[in-house]
């Protein structure tokens, strides 16, 4: 193999290998709104607007209690899914439950939601651009391979590696939940037909109640990974509320393991597609598959979500 070539597929493993680690993290963001989807059938348009509030919560427990961003989970998550069950106590249910003209009108709630999450925290912290300065933010693990009489090296992040594992626990967590628990059933039967699971006993408001907690986690879950690796503003939460909305769509609305693979296929998207074309069309690219799925695979990569 001459060193050419070589160098072409080390440029190639590295940008697999950065598509794959950002796509497990992009997968865990689409967890939510997807599992909110399935029972709800509506697009949570706040979704980044939570998961930027789990990254303010993060980054002040670091400034102020010097609490490590991955320790911070056992802090985040729990507090984020009472924030989402109150939300959908005391602010979605009544909407849903109104007779008004408008049926989708709790999607026009998440976007008021969204703006005011946003906009009290440019109130409160303004919209300087903040980081967690952890030690190990610039952390590279190294691999050399030997193949064909050559060396190749990659490179890992450290943080975005163990984002990336901890995410792949938390998906395969909420998998064994929603597959072996009764309550899991339970979210599961209302995601098939909530008439059916309320005639079979199913309390159906407590179930929403639990999944748009659910959802609420895994997105401030996500944020508390991203915070050692992004900067965080207030209005952080925008871009990843349209990912969240590509990776629900390219999964299948409400498809949870087709969630997981839309996050890994807009990590690579966007990763080939910024070091093989342009750095400046990065958010493009996903947006371009978004739109062929749609055309062509309205049912999603998988073809099991609602057309």
């Amino acid at each position: 193999m001459s060193p050419q070539v070589a160098g072409q597929l080390e440029l190639l493993g590295q940008v697999l290998i950065s598509g794959i680690l950002l796509g497990g993290l992009y997968s865990l963001i689409g967890l939510g709104m997807s599992l909110i989807m399935g029972v709800m059938k509506i697009i949570n348009l706040a979704h980044g607007e939570l998961m930027m509030v789990a990254m303010y919560i993060t980054f002040w427990a670091f400034t102020l209690a010097k609490i490590d961003p991955y320790v911070s989970l056992l802090i985040v998550f729990p507090l984020m899914f009472l924030l989402g069950v109150s939300v959908q106590k005391f602010l979605l249910t009544p909407v849903m439950e109104a007779d008004t003209v408008l049926p989708q009108n709790q999607v026009l709630l998440t976007v008021g939601l969204g703006l005011v999450l946003s906009n009290l925290a440019l109130l409160l912290f303004t919209a300087n651009y903040r980081s967690v300065p952890v030690s190990y933010a610039s952390k590279t693990i190294y691999w050399d391979l030997k193949l064909g009489g050559q060396t190749i090296s990659l490179s890992f992040s450290y943080p975005f590696l163990v984002a990336f594992c901890i995410a792949g626990v938390l998906g395969a967590s909420l998998f064994i939940f929603l597959a072996k628990t009764d309550t899991g059933r339970m979210i599961r039967a209302t995601a098939q037909d909530k008439r059916a699971a309320a005639l079979m006993g199913i309390n159906t408001k407590r179930i929403t109640y639990i999944t748009f907690g659910l959802g609420a986690a895994l997105v401030g879950a996500a944020g508390a990974l991203l915070d050692p690796v992004y900067y965080l503003y207030p209005q952080i939460g925008g871009p990843f509320t349209s990912k969240a909305f590509v990776i629900t769509i390219l999964g299948g609305l409400g498809d949870i393991p087709g969630a997981v693979l839309g996050g890994l296929v807009l990590g690579l998207a966007e990763s080939l597609g910024s070091v093989y074309i342009s750095l400046g069309y990065k958010d493009a690219f996903g947006f371009i598959i978004f739109v062929l799925v749609l055309i062509f695979m309205p049912r999603g990569l998988l073809g099991r979500g609602r057309a």
